[in-house]
């Protein structure tokens, strides 16, 4: 009799949906005014085309590594293994899951200041205060709606998907059908100046950018549940990056082919312009429940996945005991949801550029910069590391992404009011090492004694 175990159902098809469909939610919707507002004009779309090679070199870093390790848990289980062997290598799952309980909520907090936004539609005396109001309420009620069986939420997640397809499909023809090549590439004078404010508005673009592809490596997480992963992972990823970058790019000249970027830049729930614009105040209204709707989806699914990660780490005792915790009848990690469902309500009080702002930079240098050390530190200490798949022109994408991702970590250093982000990763960080080394003395694993004995008997 053959024990449980996960089937491998996913092929290249599902897996390169499954990535689409974590990538298309409510960025797109929300962040075109800020992308404009970064460069001052369509070309704005530099950020897009930067990020695409960002998202497929850093895709490649995912690929090896899920190819090699294809398991559920993703950069968890990666860094653990690159890193467990050293000194204080066994801090680095924990520092990840540490900084995701941050920088996981603001994603998910980001989708709930979205729909506020699109609140303010209807609602159109709606105050900032009360908008606030409205995003933590959101974010309360997906917390209240995750709280339940799995079987509830699984049937919730395709539903919700459903209206998120329909949205985008209508945005995306209407733009195409009343384009104007002439108010899409309405360039401003000196607008490829190659000066300072050029390259810090393009790394800010790349950022907004980065934060609307993320979700590219999703099939990554689910590696034991992949068809031929070191065939499948690596496709699945560039087809996801290719095939929504151009579903992003046709949106945004969609949008800015139809209300003038001067304009676009102001406003605050651009796709129920833009529909109104060409149908009239009921196509506007009809867009704006639809993005309402898939606002709702993708706040709904980040949350689902992400409370499973500190629960998964905690049952591996690479994080504390209680988030491993089930509950007694509805059988979901009740204690990860609530923490992290707390968080996203606390932080859909702040505005959604320092939501993207901070997200990013908590995550940049444990996640993305950490997986790239790992995969060179497999193939050095690993003889043979990887058998399967072995990422193309190694190390240009390890360097590709490199770059990019500290070109976007260093950005806010050079806005006022964003200055304390990278300081604050810093020490966010440094106080996780701190909190992982006193919680390791009070509570030791038993092969961190049994490490400890070997290193004095030798």
């Amino acid at each position: 009799m053959h024990s449980p175990h996960l089937e491998r159902r996913f092929g290249l098809l599902h897996a390169t949906a499954l990535n689409m469909s974590n990538m298309v939610g409510i960025g797109p919707f929300i962040t075109i005014p800020l992308i404009i507002a970064t460069m001052g004009g369509p070309q704005c779309m530099l950020g897009w085309l930067v990020g695409v090679f960002i998202a497929i070199s850093d895709g490649m870093v995912w690929a090896e590594l899920s190819s090699a390790m294809p398991g559920s848990g993703g950069t968890y289980v990666y860094l653990k293994r690159a890193f467990e062997k050293l000194r204080f290598g066994r801090a680095m799952p924990f520092l990840f899951v540490w900084q995701f309980i941050l920088s996981g909520p603001l994603e998910v907090a980001s989708g709930a200041i979205g729909i506020s936004m699109y609140v303010n539609y209807f609602w159109k005396s709606m105050t900032p205060l009360q908008g606030k109001c409205v995003a933590a309420l959101t974010a309360l009620l997906a917390t209240i709606l995750l709280y339940r069986r799995i079987s509830f939420v699984a049937r919730a997640t395709v539903t919700l998907w459903v209206g998120m397809i329909l949205t985008v499909a209508w945005v995306i023809l209407s733009g195409l059908f009343n384009f104007s090549p002439s108010r899409a590439f309405d360039f401003p004078a000196n607008a490829f100046r190659a000066d300072w404010s050029f390259f810090l508005g393009l790394g800010l673009a790349m950022r907004i950018a980065m934060y609307d592809y993320l979700g590219y490596y999703d099939v990554c997480y689910i590696g034991d549940e992949v068809k031929d992963p070191e065939r499948v992972i690596p496709r699945a990823i560039v087809l996801s990056v290719i095939g929504v970058a151009f579903i992003y790019a046709t949106m945004n000249l969609s949008i800015i082919g139809v209300i003038p970027w001067q304009k676009a830049v102001q406003s605050k729930y651009i796709a129920s312009d833009f529909m109104e614009q060409i149908y009239g105040t009921w196509a506007g209204a009809a867009v704006t429940v639809m993005i309402l709707w898939t606002a709702f989806a993708s706040i709904f699914a980040l949350l689902l996945g992400y409370s499973r990660i500190p629960y998964a780490a905690a049952l591996d005792g690479y994080f504390f005991r209680v988030f491993g915790k089930l509950h007694p009848t509805g059988h979901f990690p009740s204690v990860s949801v609530l923490v992290l469902g707390a968080i996203t309500i606390a932080a859909s009080f702040l505005e959604l550029s320092a939501v993207i702002g901070m997200l990013l930079t908590a995550r940049i240098l444990i996640q993305f910069v950490g997986q790239i050390a790992a995969v060179v530190m497999l193939r050095r200490t690993e003889p043979g590391f990887p058998a399967g798949f072995r990422m193309w022109l190694y190390p240009v994408p390890c360097l590709v992404a490199l770059v990019g991702w500290l070109y976007i970590f260093v950005v806010p250093l050079f806005m006022p009011e964003e200055r304390f982000f990278v300081p604050g990763s810093i020490v966010f960080t440094a106080a996780g090492f701190a909190v992982y080394l006193l919680w390791r003395k009070m509570v030791p694993r038993p092969d961190d004694d049994a490490a400890a004995t070997a290193r004095k008997a030798a």
